[in-house]
């Protein structure tokens, strides 16, 4: 690749299905996955792929409210980055049937 090629980089922070047994990096708390997103965003990652964990056990938690609990301060976190990421993408639940849907991006501008 050129020194000129664009590239988009996209970053995990957390996996879909990961848990706490299979690695001791894996961010599960908000302040975990809000550091872990914001450090990813400063070494460039444009978009950022997110899934909520419930901090107790590191399960995925695909309620509204744990998104909550790390989305303002990933935005916060990021405002003065000159490589602020464009969207995060939300991965959850949103049918209430029980089958796994991705939410829409998220704006992080």
């Amino acid at each position: 690749m050129a020194a000129t090629d664009k590239v988009i980089i996209t970053c995990a922070i957390t996996g879909a299905i990961h848990t706490p047994t299979m690695s001791p990096y894996l961010p599960i708390t908000p302040d975990q996955i809000a550091a872990e997103a914001i450090a990813a965003a400063e070494a460039g990652a444009a978009i950022l792929h997110l899934h909520a964990r419930d901090p107790e056990t590191g399960k995925p938690d695909q309620t509204p409210e744990a998104f909550a609990r790390f989305l303002p301060r990933i935005k916060q976190g990021t405002k003065r980055s000159t490589s602020r990421p464009a969207a995060a993408r939300i991965c959850g639940s949103k049918s209430g049937s029980g089958r796994r849907q991705p939410s829409s991006p998220k704006s992080l501008r």
